[in-house]
């Protein structure tokens, strides 16, 4: 049986014990293993593993061993209960191996968890759990973690009290990061909120997740965003330093002032382009200051300046390049609120 979206994460979340088999499949590891994790901690609770109540193979000791699934499956375990048996990074060639211990599997039976990698639609091993009755297929893409999703995290980590602008700063988040950095987030939040009955707020948001960039090279961007041009002379010579290159400079400034071009001409307003970039928190609120300072049109020549600065930078022409991108820095600062 193949499943997909919401019911997909409810059952993830909540596996049914009658069914033999579970494939969870997708391109990213992470995302995979986060959700099978939580699929096996509610098939045999947080004392399986210590009661032995798990058996884990992995897709290279199926093909040393073909028997080593249906044993497991078979299996009594000393202590009662119901038990799991994993088996990762498995391939179409077991596919046979599975054939075997699903049409063999009997109510009371280890259930059978694998996990796989990014499988095509022709798969072999896809194509036998969703077509055996008592086994269910799920693959997890590349899409953005839906809000159902990022709700049940935040309950896993313990957060109650999520005001409707914070939550829409967490969906920018989980879009933004990968799984693992997302939970790793969420579970900081949750210590830092510990017996806090205050609701969660932006700024704590924006404060305990990950940087996305260097916080000097960010701060730069806003000081030439914002026509600081002392500020832009004395940061240029501390990231100089720090041995920062002209290009990478360049490459994050292009990308911050098209970013600022496109809010500046979403036609749902500035705020409804920001969110469409995945930029939130205090992040955005300063990046709407900015954009009061610049119109749509005098950001253009700004990304001009940019672009020919990374074609020189990127040609074999010998030019000095932290001297050219503060050249360019200073000059966009100088045309700030015109």
């Amino acid at each position: 049986m193949l499943l997909r979206g919401a019911e997909a994460n409810r059952y993830m979340a909540k596996p049914d014990p009658a069914r033999a088999g579970l494939l969870i499949f997708g391109a990213d590891t992470m995302r995979v293993a986060l959700k099978r994790q939580a699929a096996i901690l509610a098939l045999i609770g947080p004392e399986g593993e210590a009661e032995m109540r798990l058996a884990r193979m992995s897709g290279a000791d199926l093909r040393k061993d073909q028997a080593a699934l249906s044993d497991a499956v078979k299996a009594v375990g000393f202590f009662p209960g119901p038990r799991v048996a994993f088996v990762e990074d498995a391939t179409d060639g077991l596919t046979a191996t599975f054939t075997e211990a699903l049409k063999d599997w009997k109510p009371g039976d280890a259930v059978i968890i694998a996990t796989a990698g990014d499988l095509k639609g022709k798969s072999a091993l896809k194509s036998l759990f969703e077509k055996m009755p008592h086994a269910v297929c799920i693959g997890l893409y590349d899409d953005p973690p839906t809000r159902e999703e990022i709700e049940t995290e935040l309950a896993r980590a313990g957060l109650a009290q999520i005001p409707a602008a914070v939550m829409d700063d967490l969906t920018q988040l989980a879009r933004a990061l990968d799984p693992g950095d997302f939970r790793q987030t969420l579970e900081k939040i949750a210590l830092y909120k510990w017996q806090d009955p205050t609701p969660l707020t932006p700024d704590e948001v924006a404060a305990l997740a990950p940087a996305t960039i260097d916080a000097e090279v960010d701060e730069l961007l806003n000081a030439v965003a914002e026509g600081q041009s002392r500020q832009v002379g004395m940061l240029m010579l501390r990231l100089g330093g720090q041995g920062v290159l002209p290009v990478t400079l360049c490459i994050q400034a292009l990308r911050y002032f098209r970013i600022l071009h496109l809010a500046a001409s979403d036609p749902g307003g500035t705020g409804n382009g920001l969110q469409k970039a995945r930029v939130f928190g205090p992040r955005r609120d300063r990046m709407q200051g900015q954009l009061r300072k610049w119109g749509m049109l005098s950001l253009e020549p700004a990304i001009a300046d940019l672009v020919e600065a990374d074609l020189t930078l990127r040609s074999t022409m010998k030019v000095p390049g932290l001297a050219l991108v503060e050249r360019v820095f200073l000059r966009i600062a100088a045309r700030a609120g015109r």
